[in-house]
């Protein structure tokens, strides 16, 4: 039995006991030997059969649905951080995931990074620049120093500064499209997402071509040099976090290094 499949059952049960039967529809009873809901009466919420249910708890060698464990966080009315750790032990993905925390206003993310010393900027489900503090925009010149809207990608790809600014431009570009990629695993069959990509690729033959690869890299840090037209050479070490109930998010901050250091990609 896979500690996984331990946890998950455990995860339900204990759940299942915290139930009070009366909220659910069954009746107390003085008969009742356990604390909360009986297991057929999970399953009768859920819809699934009593055995296969026990099985579950049970930590079992099952295959277990996403559409049965969407029941189930149903029949035990799971708040969002529940259903997400039900999935999670599962390994599958949630069909129908809770609506995102109220999102972040850009004001307040502005805010939080104008008390950051060094180079920082927040990106949003397609890359675009949330917000940005000045050493960002001192850093991009002649992007976030300018006019907005701002994107990452069409910055890269479109703005004829970024290829002289980004040191080892291709190899970052390339990199930054298998990024993006892994990335956006969750909203490939957004119509929104299928128009932006097309836009990229019919602008930019480079992007096309790095799309069509399919490789895909988890966003990592590591040093990344440019070329500015006032500081001469700049290298700083990257480093990304995702923002927690806003997955969406994430947030880069680039930590000055010393000039002699040689970028990794």
């Amino acid at each position: 039995m896979s500690i996984r499949r331990q946890e998950l059952g455990d995860f339900l049960a204990t759940l299942r006991r915290k139930c009070d039967p009366v909220a659910f529809g069954f009746p107390a009873g003085s008969r009742r030997r356990t604390q909360g809901l009986r297991r057929e009466e999970v399953a009768q919420l859920a819809a699934i059969s009593p055995t296969w249910y026990a099985w579950i708890e049970q930590g079992r060698d099952i295959n277990v649905s996403s559409d049965a464990l969407e029941r189930l966080a149903q029949a035990l009315r799971m708040d969002r951080t529940q259903r997400a750790y039900l999935f999670e032990l599962a390994g599958r993905r949630d069909p129908s995931p809770p609506a995102a925390e109220p999102a972040l206003t850009e004001a307040l993310l502005a805010q939080l990074l104008s008390r950051i010393a060094m180079p920082a900027y927040v990106l949003g489900r397609y890359w675009d620049v949330l917000a940005f503090n000045a050493e960002a925009a001192h850093l991009f010149v002649g992007w976030l120093d300018g006019a907005g809207p701002y994107n990452l990608l069409d910055y890269v790809f479109f703005h004829p500064g970024a290829r002289t600014l980004v040191e080892d431009w291709e190899a970052r570009a390339r990199r930054l499209v298998a990024e993006f990629r892994a990335d956006s695993r969750a909203s490939l069959e957004e119509p929104g997402f299928e128009e932006f990509i097309a836009r990229l690729s019919a602008g930019s033959a480079e992007f096309a071509d790095y799309w069509r690869r399919h490789d895909v890299l988890e966003r990592q840090g590591g040093l990344r040099g440019f070329h500015h037209p006032v500081h001469g050479r700049l290298l700083y070490q990257q480093v990304t976090f995702r923002l927690v109930d806003h997955d969406e998010l994430k947030l880069v901050m680039l930590t000055p290094r010393a000039a002699d250091d040689t970028p990794g990609f």
